[in-house]
């Protein structure tokens, strides 16, 4: 017997799920930063995570940006054979964003 639709408590909302592609850890999409590879094979990060293309996800993390560099992760991750020196000089620039926010959030 179906239970009463009046009385059933509410479905939870699906949340989508990603991974850090340097720390493997999952959090919710929406929690990660997307790094997106567009058509003319450039590297952007995706605030909206909605562009078109073939995406891969950092944690907030600063250590993860670092090492993603570091580490040729992202290339690997977007294939791509390597970074323009522009979308790579972004990307740093996040990484020290991220760090800075984590800064000022610890010394609070």
């Amino acid at each position: 017997m179906a239970a009463n639709p009046k009385t059933a408590p509410p479905r939870p909302r699906h949340v989508p799920k990603r991974m850090c592609i340097v720390c493997r850890q999952s959090d919710a999409k929406r929690a990660l930063l997307r790094l997106v590879r567009n058509a003319d094979g450039r590297v952007v990060i995706d605030p909206t995570g909605k562009q078109p293309g073939r995406g891969a996800y950092l944690c907030r993390n600063p250590v993860c940006w670092t090492q993603a560099l570091r580490r040729n992760a992202i290339e690997r991750a977007l294939k791509v054979a390597t970074l323009h020196p522009d979308d790579r000089a972004v990307i740093e620039a996040m990484g020290q964003q991220l760090f800075q926010e984590t800064e000022s959030t610890a010394s609070v």
